[in-house]
């Protein structure tokens, strides 16, 4: 893809990421987060992943093939998005806990559904095409 189609896709594939892992997130971050921390940490975790994913590692995988990029992508999102998370709402001495864990899983969920969705999305448009 040129970098011109990667920027148009952006938009709309970031709103469709949202409306995908907020409700996850809203559901099975652990209680002790508000959900105004919930509602933010959708937006939040996917503007910070979702454009090296869309416009990054598209250009540096190109020649590769796609499995190489969907696999460095998709490990790239939970990974960074766990990271961050803990960094901003982490507590000091509690990384082994199970709320963390909670939601570190919870965020890899959200990741993990919307790649699915988002590759079922895909599908369905080759085969309309």
């Amino acid at each position: 893809m040129k970098p011109r189609d990667l920027w148009s896709f952006l938009p709309l594939g970031f709103l469709i990421t949202v409306l995908i892992e907020t409700p996850i997130l809203l559901i099975g971050l652990s209680p002790r987060h508000s959900l105004r921390r919930r509602l933010a940490a959708g937006v939040w975790l996917t503007a910070c992943s979702y454009p090296v994913v869309i416009l990054v590692f598209p250009l540096i995988f190109e020649n590769a093939p796609e499995w190489v990029y969907i696999t460095v992508a998709e490990t790239f999102a939970p990974v960074s998005e766990c990271a961050l998370f803990w960094a901003a709402f982490g507590e000091r001495g509690k990384f082994w806990s199970r709320d963390a864990w909670r939601d570190f899983a919870i965020i890899v969920i959200a990741n993990l559904a919307s790649f699915l969705i988002g590759e079922a999305m895909h599908a369905y448009v080759r085969q309309t095409r």
